[in-house]
């Protein structure tokens, strides 16, 4: 008989296509998790996977039919487990919540050690990462990004617009030619982002703002640029929410060069209705509200909720 247990080791699998992965996942050994997929493949005399040198195990046609059924028993054990949870009892569980790093790291993190304060049976993990987390791969259970998702069955919803500005220290100001207008940034060099390796179109606005701008620190984090910034050799456009909060950092050419963008935040359709995932929503929506002068590039430190 297909029991659940034997298909959390096959959605595992399929979601992260290595054994080791998905071992580490589930916290077993990876000999574990390969022996209780060969049962299942033997239990149900189909094959499930085909192994890839290159890209590891891949679904076959059947496994494909499975993952499609195995979410839909995952998502109504997690709606089981929460509505037997206990009415009247604290909020309780696990979530992860996957970030863009600079919003994860500088926002999130801080606001979630709040979270927590107000609902301590509630764990967390948190993803500040410079890439898209995959909620498709159960990588997290919400996330917030730079992007709306074009497609999937998600709730998703605007969850604010942030500025960013030219920055630079004093010392390199003090060391350098004056900055009056945008033309004056020619003789200036400059930090950005490993062009090839950007994960969204969005975060080009170093080259749209200064075509001609020379680069000679280029990183994949914004964290790093950040830091590369506070050594005082180059300038770098940084988002309010890091450098604003920052004393050794000035903003330069405000009226000329300030950027917006927004982030979204987003989950499976059938998680949005656990109470926790709700308890969560709503803390971000109204905590980020109240942060909007920091975010929108308007100073002041961050703030949480009363």
């Amino acid at each position: 008989m297909l029991d659940w247990d034997s298909l959390r080791y096959f959605l595992a699998v399929a979601r992260t296509q290595r054994v080791s992965a998905a071992a580490r996942l589930l916290g077993v050994e990876h000999t574990t998790v390969a022996r209780r997929v060969r049962a299942l493949e033997a239990e149900m005399d189909v094959l499930l996977f085909e192994k890839s040198r290159s890209a590891g195990f891949m679904l076959t046609e059947d496994g494909q039919r499975l993952f499609v059924h195995a979410e839909q028993m995952e998502t109504c054990v997690h709606n089981a487990r929460e509505n037997l949870s206990g009415v009247g009892q604290a909020p309780s569980g696990h979530m992860r919540i996957g970030a863009t790093e600079g919003f994860g790291s500088y926002v999130l993190t801080p606001l979630a050690a709040d979270f927590q304060r107000r609902y301590p049976h509630i764990t967390l993990d948190i993803l500040p990462v410079p890439r898209f987390v995959s909620l498709s791969k159960r990588e997290a259970d919400l996330a917030i990004t730079i992007e709306r998702p074009q497609r999937g069955p998600y709730v998703c919803s605007k969850l604010c617009d942030y500025a960013l500005k030219l920055y630079g220290t004093p010392e390199y100001l003090a060391r350098h030619p004056a900055i009056r207008h945008r033309d004056d940034l020619s003789t200036h060099t400059f930090i950005g982002y490993v062009d090839e390796l950007l994960f969204s179109e969005s975060l080009r606005y170093l080259e749209d703002l200064l075509p001609a701008s020379r680069v000679v620190l280029r990183s994949t984090s914004v964290i790093a640029q950040y830091h590369a910034a506070l050594q005082g050799q180059s300038l770098a456009i940084l988002p309010c929410f890091i450098a604003a909060q920052d004393p050794r950092l000035v903003p330069i050419l405000e009226r000329e060069i300030s950027i917006t963008r927004s982030f979204w935040m987003y989950c499976h359709e059938d998680l949005r209705r656990l109470k926790r995932v709700t308890l969560l929503w709503e803390f971000m929506r109204k905590s980020v509200l109240r942060n909007a002068s920091l975010l929108a590039g308007r100073g002041g430190a961050l703030r949480y909720l009363p």
